[in-house]
């Protein structure tokens, strides 16, 4: 329609393209992918819910449903339109709602490739604050609705994270083993972003782990308006742009002022690629609710644009895009390192989700734990055993959801966080439901017995449970979700001060008796708790791997094997003597007249490092939307670079007895400390409560603990990818771009989800975390974390609502956490922190149940031992997922270390699951990629010229190969196996197929 003899070139460094217009081949053209697609948040500013059915749309105009009703109806109208769709927490339940008829028609489309399944997790998950166990459980969820509805045709083979604020490493590699071809996302550092363009380098080949190599490499691409359409081509109903009016007779007439807007925009934008293909994204939020406005409009862009013969337009996807790039056979650099922190621009550092709304992020780990306890037992109980109807897959879908973008980053509307934690607490719920009835039929022996009516206590950390207050015996059934046999320390409230405890042999267990803290009593009312115990009790519980421990508490007089220990307050000391606690392994020392930590030590390998710990908080930058920029829900920004001390006089108090010594510390009205040391544990557990964080002068606050030592790390400090592999940092340092330090504290913080550790020649001293939060180490041998945050202002990201928690009291949200510090040499530290890791993920489910019976009668109906595993997997192994998936059983193992974190058990293990288990056999197994939607054998990553070849390293080998019938396993450091396998139970002949 227009003349083609319009010549402007836009010369592209380093690639053999050129945006030419008197290209007479089409392939040499400018080929533009349009990719109409919608980014539909599974909660944000308004709840799930919400979403779906257009609700309070005063908020935000969003309807879910509508829009994939008009994306359907118009993708009918013409075979050429495509569309692509994510989040299958809303497609699920759309999809449940239609009729037969029009699923097929779904079916046909999606058959067709014109409606597309994109990264098709249960959500579109955050990248700090999550947890790979989690991760992968919400990928597989989504994976695998796609695969059992549409077949294996359907399988999405790009990775589609557009709106996280920051990309892990891990993540990356999760996607390439779950057999993702491509990674596409939106947000990445403006500095970062602004030097890609210059060189051509929006594109790579991201190398997720050092440890798996080749295996974790997937091709990355940062999309160019993050995931918007380009200025000028929205037209959504949202949108302000003019649609493309075609008339002749028309004077508003736009054909020709779009066509070449369009080639413009489109030559910019490949000015900053490598290959004569470039990705528009024809999309954002919540778009496409009257889809006729988009596609009428992008049928007419499409048309003219191509009349006019510079450069060529069609419908695409991501994957086309994908193998249109592909085959270009281009050389791409290697990315090795992550994408944190993001920011997007010189003082707005999203590191702030790193800790916001702790509470949630806890409760969000708590649930990821019961939800591993709940799939164990369901598949072990096996069809026809559980009869309660509960199952885990309420459970599932909603921590599918929490792991979205701003669900466990904390950045969404305060109805909306507590909508998250709603339909945890419901899952929870069932999921309990399930384990009382499993556990409570596996004690049985007799089928004549009526199973112990077991309950649950959610409020162990307040020392709250009506069961151990209000009687006087009663049972507590422990269950260890963890593949070897763990020992830990139960802690439970109770009114009487003498109590015994006896194991599940009947024989006496030590036992220690403390009086509940001021702390605690505060925080109970607080919390709107009426409990009045005024003691907890301590004793060593021994559960067997995959199994369980009961074990019996009695009120009696006191005894050799249960001691009351109320130390008075602290006595004077003399200048010359020291403070202190300590175990068989460990020893914590205080100064005298401060009672402040001055140092700790390894007695295994009489390693000692000064030690320091005080709290602190940043004073928040309160700015305006069009001048100086805030803190809030997503951005941290310190006022100032040195923060506050809190200090109002510490008041001490020790405590100590034959299974635990602590050191209980007051350090202001609203923050308080146990620290403790367990008998028989290689590591100190720091015990804060902060809050409510006060706002009396109309300021927020940022609260941290900080840990001063000797350690000589000079600049380095190390965090942990998701809870797996360590990621090294260096202050005020990026290692593909010179960084411009604007913001010195905040562009220095980076997710913590496990553990941060700081490191010299001599000695290692790790901090884990409880939950997901934010640190640092911003002074030599020191590390901070974030513990929690309060605001009065928005960050103006979108929320639109200050992070003022209320809490339960409407004060101020209260939060009590923990740390644990592990000190050791550097050598033999991945060994205390990867065992400490694990056990704080996964903790013993305790359940409880009065009891009125003799030992000897309670055992002669019930069993008080249990253990699901023949034998212990190695101390390198982990059981990662053991769960029903259709008629089969879903199991992934996965070797826990990195190559060369420890002198053994680095080292590449052989497992055989012949005989492992006790209540099933495995009869055969088939190897899946890690979401178990694709066999093994089948998976084919593609092939890409690496720039750096000798940084790609060797390939190793894949083991495909193996008989049905194998059941031994060979895992190198870090892999993770994933295995659908068909079971026999030994306690009835129903067999999964």
């Amino acid at each position: 329609m227009f003349s083609s003899a319009f010549f402007v070139t836009f010369f592209v460094l380093g690639s053999a393209f050129e945006c030419r217009f008197n290209a007479t081949v089409n392939q040499e053209k400018l080929q533009v992918h349009l990719v109409p697609h919608t980014h539909d948040d599974v909660g944000w500013l308004k709840t799930v819910d919400q979403y779906y059915y257009g609700l309070k749309n005063y908020i935000q105009q969003a309807c879910v449903r509508n829009i994939l009703d008009s994306v359907i109806s118009q993708l009918r109208e013409n075979p050429s339109r495509r569309f692509i769709y994510v989040e299958i927490a809303f497609f699920e339940t759309w999809w449940n709602e239609q009729s037969d008829a029009m699923r097929a028609e779904v079916k046909k489309l999606v058959q067709e490739k014109r409606l597309e399944f994109i990264n098709a997790g249960w959500c579109m998950n955050d990248e700090a604050a999550t947890h790979y166990n989690a991760i992968i459980d919400q990928m597989t969820y989504g994976l695998n609705f796609v695969e059992k509805t549409f077949g294996s045709d359907a399988r999405p083979r790009i990775a589609w994270q557009i709106d996280p604020f920051g990309h892990s490493s891990e993540q990356a590699s999760i996607f390439a083993q779950m057999s993702f071809d491509g990674l596409f996302f939106g947000r990445i550092d403006y500095a970062d972003k602004n030097l890609r363009l210059k060189q051509q380098t929006m594109e790579m080949v991201w190398r997720g782990s050092r440890n798996l190599g080749q295996d974790s490499d997937i091709f990355t691409g940062v999309l160019y308006n993050v995931y918007n359409p380009p200025k000028g081509f929205c037209y959504d109903q949202f949108c302000h742009d003019s649609p493309i009016r075609d008339d002749p007779n028309n004077n508003d007439n736009n054909v020709k002022d779009t066509v070449e807007r369009f080639v413009q925009t489109a030559c910019e934008q490949a000015s900053h690629y490598k290959t004569n293909h470039i990705i528009f994204t024809m999309g954002s939020d919540f778009m496409y609710e009257n889809a006729n406005l988009w596609y009428t409009n992008l049928d007419k862009l499409i048309k003219y644009v191509n009349q006019d013969g510079r450069v060529n337009t069609f419908y695409s996807t991501p994957t086309l895009y994908l193998d249109a790039l592909h085959s270009a056979d281009q050389t791409w650099e290697l990315k090795t390192d992550d994408f944190f922190p993001y920011a997007d621009c010189p003082h707005c550092y999203w590191t702030g989700y790193f800790t916001s709304r702790p509470a949630l992020k806890r409760y969000v780990r708590l649930n990821n734990n019961l939800l591993q306890v709940c799939k164990q037992l369901e598949l072990m109980t096996g069809s026809g055993m559980d009869t309660s109807g509960h199952s885990s897959d309420t459970l599932r879908r909603a921590m599918g959801v929490a792991q979205h973008h701003d669900a466990v980053s904390g950045t969404s509307k305060q109805h909306v966080a507590d909508d998250y934690a709603k339909r945890l607490a419901i899952g929870a719920a069932e999921c309990q439901d399930l384990i009382a009835d499993v556990l409570g039929k596996f004690t049985v022996k007799n089928s004549g017995t009526q199973p112990p009516d077991l309950k649950f206590c959610d409020h162990l950390n307040i020392s709250v449970c009506d069961v151990t207050e209000e009687n006087k015996s009663f049972t507590v059934t422990v269950y260890n979700p963890i593949a070897r046999d763990v020992t830990t320390m139960v802690r439970l409230p109770i009114a009487s001060s003498a109590m015994a405890v006896y194991g599940p042999h009947g024989k006496p267990i030590k036992s220690q008796i403390l009086p509940i803290s001021d702390a605690t009593i505060q925080l109970r009312k607080n919390q709107n708790q009426s409990s009045t115990s005024s003691f907890e009790i301590v004793f060593n519980a021994k559960i067997p791997a995959l199994g369980f421990a009961t074990y019996f508490l009695n009120s009696t007089e006191l005894s050799a094997t249960n001691e009351l220990h109320l130390d008075p307050p602290i006595k004077a000391y003399g200048d010359a003597e020291e403070m202190s606690i300590e175990n068989e392994f460990i020893k914590l020392s205080f100064a005298h007249g401060t009672d402040h930590l001055t140092s700790m030590t390894d007695k295994t390998s009489n390693v000692t490092t000064a030690l320091k710990q005080a709290f602190y908080w940043y004073k928040p930058s309160i700015g305006d939307e069009f001048s100086q920029q805030s803190s809030g829900a997503y951005i941290f920004r310190p006022d100032e670079i040195k923060p506050n001390l809190i200090s109002q006089g510490w008041r001490t108090r020790f405590l100590k007895g034959p299974l635990v010594q602590e050191v209980r510390q007051v350090i202001s009205p609203v923050i308080s400390q146990v620290i403790r040391l367990y008998t028989g544990q290689r590591h100190a557990e720091f015990e804060y409560t902060v809050g409510p964080i006060p706002i009396r002068d109309n300021g927020g606050k940022e609260v941290i603990t900080r840990f001063e030592t000797d350690i000589k790390s000079t600049k380095l400090f190390y965090t942990d990818a998701n809870g797996r592999e360590m990621q090294k940092r260096e202050l005020n340092f990026r290692p593909t771009w010179n960084l411009d330090v604007t913001e010195p504290v905040a562009g220095n913080y980076y997710p913590v989800n496990s553990r941060i550790y700081i490191k010299d020649d001599a000695k290692q001293l790790t901090v884990l975390t409880d939950r997901s939060l934010g640190g640092s180490s911003l002074m030599e041998g020191s590390m901070e974390i974030m513990l929690h945050r309060r605001l009065l202002v928005d960050d103006f990201r979108g929320v639109g609502e200050a992070l003022n928690e209320s809490g339960i009291s409407g004060k101020g949200l209260i939060v009590r956490g923990k740390l644990c510090l592990t000190l050791a040499p550097p050598q033999s530290s991945a060994a205390l922190h990867r065992e400490l890791g694990e056990l704080m993920l996964l903790e013993p489910v305790l359940a409880f149940a009065p009891n009125s019976l003799t030992f000897n009668k309670w055992t002669s109906q019930y069993n008080s031992l249990h253990s699901g595993l023949n034998r212990e997997l190695p101390a390198n192994v982990h059981l990662l997922t053991l769960e029903t998936m259709g008629d089969s059983a879903l199991i992934r193992v996965e070797h826990q270390y990195e190559a060369g974190e420890d002198a053994k058990l680095s080292q590449p293990v052989n497992i055989s699951l012949e005989g492992l288990f006790t209540d099933f056999e495995i009869e055969s197994m088939t190897e899946m990629n890690l979401s178990a939607n694709q066999l093994l054998k089948d998976k084919e990553p593609l092939h890409w010229n690496i720039k750096t070849r000798k940084e790609a390293g060797k390939k190793k080998k894949r083991m495909t190969s193996r008989a049905a019938t194998d059941l031994n396993v060979y895992l190198t450091p870090m892999q993770i196996r994933t295995f659908k396998a068909v079971i026999k139970r030994h306690s009835n002949k129903n067999t999964f197929k």
